[in-house]
């Protein structure tokens, strides 16, 4: 790797990435007040659910009390469409984000100025640590538009003063060309993407060490580290972990850095943190639950304990960093997305790290819930081999018992030919289908 595991990097913001655990405490303690303060003159949503348990004004709550406070949720987007959570006034909205709904109904939050400054600064300080200066060359291969992932990226870029290429998603081949041709450091892209671009050089016959490429910031769907190791192979980069939300600011609430042993660095000055158990009450560090956000300084839409639906563990700071954030995991799974086979509850990620542990198993797959006889639900996952000279019986073999040992369950796994399964050129990659009825989702998953 281009960068060394556990080397640190200078802190974009040392009076607030390196504050002393207790004085940034008493920061949130304040701006949790005067969050709850805006939320009750708003006089929407929140502000009727915080008077309906008691409060009337910021001095009524505390950090210390804050899991006795409602939650909301992405219905309550749904059920306010378009603008029902705004609190700032409509003259003071200079952009709108959004992310795709069910039924026709996205998920639109409005941000004043001030929001994508604080936007600007948490990016900022995420590319930081993974070693961006004003210095670097960043490739962003995010989705420019509504979703956050493409400009939140060029807003930190920007404020750090490095040179930010915003050729967004899609058109590989040029792609290729602008990478190869200006040599940049840095990629920013999903990590689906960057397979992708991987597996296209290498069918040109480019390999890593010809790429100008230190490290990438990838994100905005879950991965595991069986992932993480096929990319920095694929590229020759570091590969580090962002994670974020349109709901709660876009990327940058949270990514890992070169010296955070692996977990990511929460801007929890910003986006104060919770997990939490079905029954919404607060877990303890290392326990995965639910990811709660409240955010302290938002200003357009500012949401109150907001459930994420993404499944995480909390931890407190690495040791021996400058960097005193507390950190989260990387993203487990979905609530959603959780699959019930049989009794046994499995998430996605559970499945990828079996399917990319071996070493025939190209980074592409499919897992399908097959739900047409609910009395008896099946899992069936495919796959692709590496080499397509591989035996795919044993493949086939030997991935079903590693998966009945890792999940408890027996699943019905298929081998199919090389660039059989859809690839993602844009967006997101489609891991997960649930069969209910009518045709298999993917020919020979029979």
């Amino acid at each position: 790797m281009a960068t060394a595991q556990g080397v640190g990097t200078p802190l974009v913001a040392p009076e607030v990435e390196g504050a002393a655990p207790e004085q940034r405490r008493g920061v949130q303690e304040q701006r949790l007040r005067r969050l709850v303060d805006r939320l009750l003159a708003a006089g929407g949503l929140q502000g009727e659910r915080l008077r309906a348990c008691g409060v009337e004004r910021g001095e009524d709550v505390s950090l210390d009390q804050l899991h006795l406070l409602p939650l909301v949720s992405k219905e309550d987007f749904w059920d306010s469409y378009p603008f029902g959570l705004r609190s700032a006034p409509a003259e003071d909205v200079v952009c709108v984000h959004g992310s795709s709904g069910t039924l026709g109904r996205p998920t639109l939050v409005a941000y004043t100025a001030h929001d994508v400054d604080v936007w600007a600064q948490v990016m900022a300080r995420a590319l930081g640590g993974a070693g961006v200066t004003r210095r670097s060359f960043v490739h962003c291969s995010y989705g420019y538009g509504m979703f956050t992932g493409g400009l939140g990226v060029h807003h930190g870029a920007t404020r750090l003063g490095a040179t930010v290429l915003p050729v967004s998603s899609g058109a590989t081949d040029r792609q290729l060309r602008l990478l190869l041709d200006l040599r940049p450091d840095v990629l920013c892209c999903t990590p689906s993407y960057a397979i992708y671009l991987g597996e296209a050089f290498a069918s040109t016959g480019i390999t890593a060490e010809q790429l100008s490429l230190r490290v990438g910031v990838f994100g905005a769907e879950p991965w595991t580290e069986e992932m993480r190791q096929g990319v920095e192979r694929l590229l020759g980069l570091r590969a580090l972990n962002i994670y974020g939300l349109t709901e709660i600011i876009g990327p940058g609430v949270a990514c890992e850095s070169l010296d955070s042993g692996g977990l990511l660095n929460i801007a929890e000055d910003h986006f104060y943190p919770e997990v939490v158990g079905p029954d919404g009450q607060p877990l303890a560090d290392g326990q995965p639950g639910e990811l709660v956000f409240t955010t302290l300084t938002k200003t357009g839409t500012p949401l109150l304990r907001y459930r994420t639906g993404d499944v995480a563990a909390l931890h407190g700071p690495a040791a021996g960093s400058a960097r005193t954030l507390r950190r989260m995991s990387r993203v487990l799974g979905r609530t959603d997305d959780m699959l019930v086979i049989r009794g046994v509850n499995v998430f996605p990620s559970e499945v990828e790290a079996v399917l990319l542990a071996d070493a025939r198993v190209a980074p592409h797959y499919l897992i399908v819930e097959d739900r047409r006889d609910r009395s008896r639900p099946e899992l069936r996952i495919a796959v692709e081999p590496r080499d397509p000279q591989d035996d795919s019986a044993a493949l086939e073999h030997d991935l079903t018992a590693a998966l009945h040992a890792r999940l408890g369950l027996s699943c019905i796994v298929r081998v199919l030919p090389p660039d059989h399964i859809p690839r993602a050129e844009t967006g997101k990659a489609r891991r997960l289908v649930r069969w209910d009825y009518g045709v298999v989702p993917l020919p020979g998953l029979e």
